[in-house]
């Protein structure tokens, strides 16, 4: 499915574009941003090689990953990322993932930008099951995915490795008929 385009009251959840550098890089490169992802922060070249790949992949047929810029409606800046990866092994499901400017930290955008992710998942994709994973520190993050109908379903020990360090991660899920009761 190209494009995808999903908007609520303050956000536009739409493809990635090659202007999108560095609003993908204020969120990649700043320490604040990735200190709970499985990544160091990104360079700006590692930035134009993940936003270049990414952009590519919306072409691929059948289209598998789905990252996507979320940006104000206001003022069309880029305040975050939400990705959809369709898992090859899991008919009708997919891996999500989500991302924000620090700057905008605080003002309920992660829960907005993740019901735009479901909405796209569930609805444009027909999907049965979402699931994500989370650093264990993260509470942000938990109480995020809660609010959109998430339900917590354990630990995965030892999942990420980061600066020669092993850590867990919390999964998260929601089904197709959990999304269709918290979304009316």
């Amino acid at each position: 499915m190209y494009p995808i385009s999903r908007h609520s009251q303050r956000l536009h959840l739409r493809e990635l574009h090659p202007d999108d550098a560095e609003g993908v890089f204020a969120i990649y490169g700043d320490a604040r941003a990735t200190e709970h992802m499985s990544f160091d922060p990104r360079t700006r070249e590692d930035v134009q090689a993940i936003l270049a790949r990414s952009i590519a992949s919306a072409a691929a047929d059948p289209r598998q990953e789905y990252a996507l810029a979320v940006v104000g409606t206001d003022d069309g800046r880029l305040i975050g990322l939400g990705r959809l990866a369709l898992d090859p092994h899991q008919p009708r499901a997919a891996t999500f993932g989500f991302a924000l400017n620090p700057d905008t930290w605080g003002n309920g955008f992660g829960t907005e930008t993740v019901r735009l992710l479901l909405a796209c998942a569930f609805e444009d994709l027909d999907l049965h099951r979402v699931w994500g994973a989370r650093s264990p520190l993260n509470t942000a993050s938990a109480r995020t995915m809660e609010r959109a109908g998430f339900t917590e379903e354990g630990c995965i020990r030892e999942h990420v490795q980061r600066g020669g360090q092993w850590s867990d991660s919390v999964t998260h899920s929601i089904l197709d008929h959990e999304y269709a009761a918290v979304a009316k």
